[in-house]
């Protein structure tokens, strides 16, 4: 039986809207992020499914969205952290390079890109592999998101070249320990 994985990335929160590079650091979700989480669970509402498993980051920002999400229990995961950027970590977004990254952050003392790539991929993997349910949630980070993405980009139809946006939803098929990216589900804030 095929599982569905929803890959989410987290509300907007503090740093966010500083722009303030976060990685492994946290700032907590603002009203507007909170807000965003609620319209994310409306999709999950609509489309009549029921989440049987969760798991976050261990960041805050992340196990906040998932509980505005759902109510049901949930584990915190540090394999689904954001990239680590060293001394980046809580500095101005202008000063990161030109994407992409590849391995500027390891010279000062953060993760380099395939490393952290796959880091999120077996943390992901592994997970699935023992999961029993068939809907399952992990809330993660924009970074992680992408790199998941990238990471089977070869057994998928479905992309999106933009930024991943706050809540932005990526559903994945998987069966036979191989996931296909199936659909984005970029959601309308305009009302926010």
């Amino acid at each position: 039986m095929e599982k569905q994985l929803y890959l989410m990335r987290h509300g907007e929160t503090l740093f966010n809207q500083y722009k303030k590079i976060q990685g492994w650091c946290d700032s907590p979700l603002t009203e507007k992020g909170i807000k965003q989480a609620k319209i994310a669970k409306e999709y999950f509402t609509r489309e009549k499914i029921t989440i049987d498993s969760a798991y976050s980051s261990t960041s805050e920002r992340a196990s906040e969205t998932l509980e505005q999400i759902t109510d049901i229990p949930y584990k915190r995961i540090k394999g689904l952290k954001e990239w680590h950027f060293g001394r980046f970590e809580g500095e101005a977004e202008f000063l990161n390079p030109k994407l992409p990254y590849g391995d500027f952050f390891a010279a000062f003392g953060g993760e380099k890109e395939l490393d952290f790539r796959q880091r999120v991929a077996t943390t992901i993997q592994d997970l699935m592999a023992h999961e029993t349910n068939q809907h399952i949630l992990m809330v993660s980070h924009g970074a992680s998101c992408r790199q998941f993405m990238r990471n089977w980009s070869h057994t998928s139809q479905v992309d999106q070249k933009e930024r991943l946006g706050n809540c932005c939803i990526l559903k994945f098929g998987y069966e036979n320990n191989r996931f296909e990216l199936l659909e984005i589900i970029n959601h309308d804030f305009s009302m926010i």
